[in-house]
């Protein structure tokens, strides 16, 4: 049982909860698909505690904030920026190496795993149409591949050349067989947008060809608290609380 896991934006308090919920539900191995750091005010809790996880085995990626810290934060609006900018005085030269060094993609037996798309992973491109998802399932060449990046969740699957989206409901277990190409959007870790405050995550069960997508609710005000504690920008705040 693989916990995939994106777009984590420091947030701890919705991390530990999914990783509980995790293991609690079978567990055996994790992927990080990458933003592990932006937006929220836990940056060395998430990254230490995802390098943790990576010297255990777990896959880890980058994302585009996570690039970011070592490269440039120019194009990102002003909030996400002051996010950033604020990482990377609090992380430790041996953390952002830690993020420096991660890879863009991911591949094994049946799987690809990336933060943003597998035909460009480096343009940070959105995969917000099914022609997007078609695109990287062909690049994939694979039956399975898992996304982040979108911060949300959707499972697409390949028919007659096309890719078709699926809205997944939180819980049930969704049949994958492999005769057909899928690409799942795994959901936000750490800053939901759909006007739900509770995280998202999914389990991939290879060996029963099923996936589940899962809400999880935790203690959200906390890291409003803290995204305001450590003076980053208000919006920021408001958005974890309002969940968009």
């Amino acid at each position: 049982m693989l916990a995939l896991l994106s777009d984590i934006h420091a947030n701890i308090a919705a991390l530990e909860a999914c990783l509980a919920h995790a293991d609690a539900h079978g567990a055996k191995r994790y992927a990080f698909l990458g933003d592990l750091v932006g937006y929220n005010a836990d940056v060395r809790e998430v990254v230490q505690r995802v390098a943790d996880y990576a010297e255990q085995g777990a896959i880890v990626l980058k994302g585009n904030h996570d690039e970011a810290v070592e490269t440039s934060s120019a194009y990102l609006n002003d909030a996400s920026r002051a996010a950033i900018d604020w990482a990377r005085s609090q992380l430790s030269a041996e953390e952002r190496r830690f993020l420096a060094e991660l890879p863009l993609v991911h591949r094994e037996d049946d799987l690809c795993l990336v933060h943003a798309t597998v035909d460009h992973p480096e343009r940070w491109h959105y995969l917000d149409s099914p022609a997007a998802a078609h695109r990287s399932m062909e690049a994939a060449a694979c039956p399975y591949t898992f996304v982040g990046h979108v911060h949300e969740q959707r499972l697409y699957t390949e028919q007659q050349g096309r890719a078709h989206a699926f809205h997944p409901s939180p819980g049930t277990a969704i049949p994958v067989l492999r005769n057909r190409r899928r690409l799942a959007i795994v959901g936000t870790v750490g800053q939901p947008r759909d006007n739900n405050q509770a995280a998202g995550y999914c389990l991939f069960d290879a060996a029963q060809a099923r996936v589940t997508f899962f809400r999880i609710p935790y203690d959200y005000r906390a890291t409003a608290a803290r995204i305001r504690a450590a003076g980053l920008p208000e919006a920021l705040a408001y958005r974890i609380e309002r969940g968009f």
